[in-house]
């Protein structure tokens, strides 16, 4: 007898599945995006380019935003000119770069050791760069591109010295978290035993850095960061995005799909290092940019992985909007740029750790 065939039932395909749309590029290869991500990404860049505009509009010669952009363009008058390429232009670009570096070196440090609170200012990197310009400062009476290169230094060796107490294979999760912040409790005390060591006037050199500060900032800071950021930003971006979000997964799943995981951990380590340590070099020891970029990022795109490019761009908006705020707060005073971030990323981390201990992940 016949009987009937039941109709043979399909794999759904991906669109039908809400799969990211996919945009296809030459020889095979693909891109995916989210959409929202991709919104999110624009309007926060947005949002940091007309902060900018703002900022370097404001002061004791205030100028109009027409007046800025066209000042920018080539088409203003010479004082417009002077004024924007000479006094403002490099402090919003120190400002801005600064805060890309950060927010992308806090998006790769909580990444890897898969924890909300991995943070530059956490696992010990702003305190090495800090005790890199304290011994410069204090012990050789530098200043200028030496404090900058003692900063450098610092993070580096900083770095290198988390890098050697976790072991080869242990440069990520609780193990990072736990001997940084160890790290960084022990050059707390080494920093403020320079600081009692130090001449009145180094002390107060030292004390303003350690704010952190855009204030005088010229085309000589801002230029080795800039030319930092473009090589590790695309090298990142290009070679580290994907194995990163892999690695989330757990080792056992990123060996198996084919990620070299020791040699990619090493080079995001690398690159989150130098980024905090040129960043500190340029303008200080800003707090807590980097560990509330990456959460806002991921707030806005409500998607997963490390959102590498999205914290980027959160990171240089609150930098500019920091600055700002600092410049427009207290009329006929300005607040060093590290004393409002601190202030805002503290409220921050304290909200985020009482949201942690109500859905019981502390």
């Amino acid at each position: 007898m016949w009987g009937v065939v039941p109709p043979q039932r399909t794999a759904p395909r991906e669109e039908d599945r809400g799969a990211p749309p996919t945009v296809r590029g030459p020889r095979g290869t693909s891109l995916r995006y989210a959409p929202r991500a991709v919104a999110a990404t624009l309007g926060c860049a947005l949002a940091a380019l007309a902060v900018a505009v703002l900022l370097i509009g404001s002061g004791d010669y205030p100028m109009g935003p027409g007046a800025v952009l066209s000042a920018l363009l080539g088409n203003g008058d010479p004082a417009q000119a002077f004024i924007v390429h000479e006094l403002r232009l490099p402090r919003v670009a120190t400002a801005l770069t600064t805060g890309a570096a950060l927010g992308l070196a806090g998006a790769i440090f909580q990444s890897l050791s898969r924890n909300p609170l991995g943070s530059p200012d956490l696992l010990g990197f702003t305190q090495g760069a800090s005790a890199g310009v304290l011994t410069m400062i204090v012990l050789f009476g530098a200043s200028g591109p030496a404090v900058a290169s003692g900063a450098v230094g610092g993070g580096v060796a900083t770095g290198l010295a988390i890098y050697a107490l976790t072991g080869r294979h242990g440069a990520h999760g609780a193990r990072l978290v736990l001997v940084g912040i160890g790290v960084a409790a022990i050059l707390t005390g080494v920093n403020g035993y320079l600081i009692t060591k130090a001449q009145i006037t180094d002390a107060a050199r030292a004390a303003l850095w350690l704010t952190g500060s855009l204030d005088g900032r010229d085309w000589g800071e801002a230029g080795p960061l800039l030319a930092v950021m473009a090589v590790l930003v695309p090298a990142v971006l290009a070679g580290c995005a994907r194995p990163l979000r892999i690695l989330e997964l757990g080792d056992d799943a990123a060996r198996a799909l084919g990620v070299p995981i020791t040699r990619i951990r090493l080079g995001l380590l690398a690159a989150a290092v130098l980024l905090c340590a040129f960043a500190a070099a340029a303008a200080g020891p800003v707090a807590f940019v980097a560990l509330t970029a990456p959460q806002l990022a991921r707030m806005l795109t409500r998607e997963p992985g490390p959102n590498l490019v999205p914290s980027l761009v959160m990171g240089a908006a609150l930098m500019v909007a920091a600055d700002f705020a600092g410049q427009r707060l207290f009329p006929g005073h300005q607040l060093p740029v590290g004393v409002v971030t601190g202030l805002i990323g503290g409220a921050y981390l304290v909200w985020l750790l009482a949201a942690q201990r109500r859905t019981g992940r502390l």
